[in-house]
């Protein structure tokens, strides 16, 4: 995938996210204003979820509801309103055919409508082991073209490499609420406004730099590394030739979080295989994917660390992968030396 384009900032911040979008289509021939309400309702579920989460410690909505999900995890309560708000969401206007969650086995048909031309994969709440502890945590998710409306949709439309999805995004709620949206116009962020309800364009054409300070790893699970893995973390803290200090180590342990300060920020990310984890961690679909296809778009990389994350075919919905995001060079140099 060559390097997206430079893009100049212009006075657009403070837009409301409805209209930056909108104003993106104007001009393209075949533009229905169905994509333009598909974001929207993706909006309009985050700021619902951002509720929930502010009022996560008055609500009873703490805890998790005594439940595994297809993940073998314990699911939360607020995992699981997030996961129905989400559905209840993108069924409303018959733009969303189906949709794929993280928390589901399998996919929820959503739209008959051969009108509805999308698809959208979503982790509903990423970082639920950080709701009761009052950490960043957010919802990701990825929007893909229905490849036959005439036909029903099935889990084969899903199983697609990264390249297809149009777009992708995340929503992160800490400090304050912000979505974060690529699609091949670009990356951009919007900060929510509880005041007023809207979603505002706060950071123009995010651009990854194109090397950085920190990288961000579990060290915990350092005795299952491999030997190259180990030596690279290692080679990472050793200090600069001018007698300063190696790179910086944060890890908050929500995907959302780490990336989006990686997005911001440069270094690196890091979640590989390792001896308990052979297949890697994280869910091809709902989590590597989309923010693999975001960092490309803002002049990133992503890789499992042989190869590019977007080229990968999925072979089931709940497939898991390693993961690595970050500035261009800082993953080449991390692939180098697992090759090594």
């Amino acid at each position: 995938m060559a390097d997206p384009p430079e893009r100049t900032t212009t006075l657009r911040i403070g837009m409301p996210l409805e209209t930056y979008v909108l104003e993106g289509l104007l001009g393209r021939p075949f533009a229905t204003g169905a994509f333009t309400s598909l974001v929207n309702q993706l909006a309009f579920a985050a700021k619902l979820v951002a509720a929930r989460v502010r009022r996560a410690g008055l609500v009873d909505v703490l805890g998790d509801t005594g439940a595994t999900n297809v993940q073998g995890e314990r699911v939360q309560k607020l995992d699981e309103e997030a996961n129905e708000t989400l559905f209840r969401v993108l069924g409303r206007r018959h733009h969303c055919a189906a949709a794929a969650s993280e928390e589901d086995e399998t996919i929820r048909v959503l739209s008959n409508d051969p009108a509805a031309k999308y698809l959208v994969v979503f982790d509903p709440l990423d970082g639920s082991s950080n709701i009761d502890v009052n950490i960043s945590i957010g919802t990701i998710f990825g929007i893909l073209r229905r490849p036959m409306p005439a036909l029903p949709v099935t889990e084969a439309d899903f199983l697609r490499p990264g390249h297809e999805l149009i777009a992708a995004g995340y929503v992160i709620y800490g400090s304050s609420t912000m979505l974060v949206l690529g699609t091949e116009d670009g990356v951009h962020g919007f900060t929510y406004d509880p005041t007023i309800g809207a979603f505002f364009l706060s950071h123009e054409n995010i651009r990854v730099p194109k090397t950085g300070e920190i990288y961000a790893i579990n060290e915990a699970n350092a005795e299952l590394w491999s030997p190259p893995l180990r030596r690279w973390v290692h080679g990472l803290k050793q200090p600069k030739a001018d007698g300063s200090r190696g790179r910086t180590q944060r890890w908050v342990g929500t995907l959302v979080a780490d990336a989006h300060r990686t997005l911001l920020r440069g270094g690196i990310f890091a979640y590989p295989a390792d001896r308990a984890s052979p297949a890697g961690r994280l869910r091809l679909l709902y989590e590597a994917n989309p923010f693999a296809f975001l960092f490309e778009a803002a002049g990133g990389a992503a890789s499992t660390g042989e190869g590019r994350i977007l080229d990968v075919v999925p072979t089931a919905l709940h497939q898991r992968i390693p993961l690595a995001l970050g500035s261009k060079a800082d993953v080449a140099e991390f692939e180098s030396a697992l090759k090594r």
